[in-house]
């Protein structure tokens, strides 16, 4: 995790380089490591540095490439960059650092913005090219690494953090009431590219702005998950899709253990997090990645009692793989003294008290390591949640397949009948709750979908 910040102006004006200084010293938590800053013409950048590759004051940003025509300031890692510096060494381009942040730039140089179609990993970037004066914005597919902006004074700032931008006088001083609503009404809040602060959007995963100097925006949409024709319906095709998963999650973990710092694994009692775990403790065994070292380090969160389900199930993954394990037990008092630090670095409201547990768990983690593996994301990427099951239950109906989709109604009302049960008076009580919010609220409904397979070209990149 590293920070960045910056400001661009339009057709008149320069930017305030002092409010960029002190936008990146509000990010020093993301990046202890160090912090430069570059202030030319119409465009200011900061960077805030957590050191992952390249360890050598080589790897400062913001970084230029060979002529000084582009200038970039980057928050992620890029999992696939030795393979592209190797393609673009031989294309010509001459390296002088040994980061991924450097790739990303000759890359830039190269593809031009097709470069994202090419980079395997997460990111948060924004490239000024003193040529036609434009800043090339991006971030990736799936917006793990965060980009707001917002325009004020003829320009626009940008910041890893919603926080940075507030320190302008302008910026923040109203409430997105739409957005305010909808979190309220459904506990929503990170679906569009508007925040709960009217003026401050965020780029969305899987796109890219470039700013003009003119004032105008390009916004595209580099990636779209695409759906298959075919579904887990056909058992041959879901055997198939299976084996190519293990795959994608195998070289996915491989990939990410490519680190000059320690790597640790976050451990719950689901199979999401299980499966990283098994999977890095088997490359450890056959790869012996130095990034781990002989034993993984695990960290978990976990309630006090004794004989949760949670408990047993950590437990037997760290038996099979010989894990080395650090556990905290998140509480109320715990919470209440660490919920003003929670909300200063979420910076809107948070949906859930899963987050104070994770929360807990990273600080933890980052008394040992630099870096973690997570796998935040997989129920919903592979509908892991209960609320899903109706919807593969309506998928089968629908492809004319009823044994099937009475299979899935008779599994649901026998193991989770008592979940949709509560969740019907739930849904009673949350309509009360809505019918106290002023104003309109738009409809959502997150599991009125279907459930597909992504085409396997857009998913995985060399």
């Amino acid at each position: 995790m590293s920070g960045i910040a910056g400001s661009f102006q339009f057709q008149i004006g320069s930017p305030d380089r002092d409010l960029v200084r002190n936008m990146s010293e509000v990010l020093r938590h993301r990046g202890p490591d160090g912090g430069g800053i570059f202030s030319s013409g119409r465009v200011c950048l900061a960077h805030r540095r957590l050191a992952i590759l390249d360890l050598s004051d080589a790897g400062r940003q913001p970084m230029a490439n060979e002529n000084g025509t582009l200038w970039m300031v980057y928050n992620g890692e890029l999992f696939n960059y030795p393979e592209l510096r190797t393609e673009l060494i031989r294309s010509g381009h001459r390296f002088t650092t040994e980061t991924d942040a450097e790739v990303i730039l000759h890359a830039y140089e190269e593809w031009g913005r097709d470069c994202l179609s090419r980079f395997n990993g997460m990111w948060a970037f924004a490239i000024y090219n003193t040529h036609d004066e434009t800043l090339f914005c991006a971030r990736d597919r799936f917006g793990i690494k965060p980009f707001y902006y917002t325009r004020v004074d003829g320009g626009i700032l940008f910041a890893s953090e919603i926080k940075a931008l507030l320190l302008h006088p302008m910026v923040g001083r109203e409430p997105d009431d739409e957005m305010v609503r909808t979190f309220l009404a459904w506990g929503i809040h990170d679906h569009t590219d508007r925040t709960m602060f009217a003026g401050v959007h965020q780029i969305r995963g899987g796109h890219s702005i470039t700013f003009l100097p003119s004032g105008e925006e390009e916004y595209e949409c580099y990636f779209d998950p695409d759906v298959s024709s075919e579904t887990a319906s056909d058992p041959e095709t879901g055997k198939k899709a299976s084996g190519t998963l293990n795959h994608l999650l195998e070289d996915a973990i491989r990939l990410r253990l490519r680190s000059d710092v320690p790597v640790g694994t976050c451990l719950s009692g689901g199979i999401n997090s299980a499966t990283v775990t098994a999977l890095i403790n088997r490359l450890i065994r056959t790869e012996s990645p130095d990034s781990v070292g002989d034993v993984q380090k695990t960290f978990s969160a976990q309630v006090a009692d004794p004989g949760s389900e949670e408990r047993g199930s950590m437990d037997s993954i760290l038996d099979a793989t010989g894990a080395a394990n650090e556990r905290i037990f998140p509480g109320p008092a715990g919470f209440r003294d660490d919920v003003a630090d929670m909300l200063y670095m979420m910076d809107e409201p948070f949906g859930s008290l899963a987050c104070y547990s994770q929360y807990c768990v990273m600080r933890e983690a980052g008394r040992h390591v630099k870096v973690v593996l997570d796998s935040h994301g997989a129920d919903e990427e592979l509908a892991g949640y209960i609320g899903y099951l109706p919807a593969l239950g309506r998928e089968f109906l629908a492809g004319g397949h009823y044994l099937k989709a009475l299979s899935v109604w008779y599994q649901v009302f026998r193991r989770h009948f008592s979940f949709f049960l509560d969740a019907k008076a739930q849904r009673a009580i949350q309509r009360r709750r809505r019918r106290c919010i002023r104003g309109e609220i738009p409809s959502i409904n997150r599991y009125s979908g279907t459930l597909v397979f992504a085409h396997q070209k857009l998913i995985h990149f060399s």
